[in-house]
């Protein structure tokens, strides 16, 4: 291309098609701005987060309390709780794996 005296590269003439697009952008952005925050997102969000306090706090608490009982129950105090709480713990994990598969398929469309 040629240079002016000014050193610079010559402007090309405008497009009608950017222009048409940059104005759609514009107001595709601006309606987007309007309607705020996705509230299914966040609601979608906040059930993720609820599922895993259940899994992984819920399931190995409740193993360590029946085992607790059980413990009482035989007389052989920290071993059965103990062992239903790692058992509760792996189940929590089995089932938040589970559940995120499950999610990954269906934002993936399938």
């Amino acid at each position: 291309m040629a240079e002016d005296e000014t050193d610079e590269v010559p402007k090309l003439p405008p497009d009608a098609r950017l222009e048409s697009l940059d104005e759609r952008l514009d107001r595709m952005q601006q309606a987007e701005a309007k309607r705020g925050p996705n509230t299914d997102s966040q609601a979608a969000i906040r059930s993720a987060g609820t599922q895993l306090a259940q899994n992984l706090i819920g399931m190995p608490l409740g193993g360590f309390v029946v085992g607790f009982l059980f413990d009482q129950l035989f007389g052989t105090l920290p071993w059965i709780a103990l062992a239903l709480m790692f058992i509760g713990f792996a189940g929590g994990v089995l089932q938040l794996m589970k559940s995120t598969k499950q999610g990954g398929d269906r934002d993936a469309g399938k």
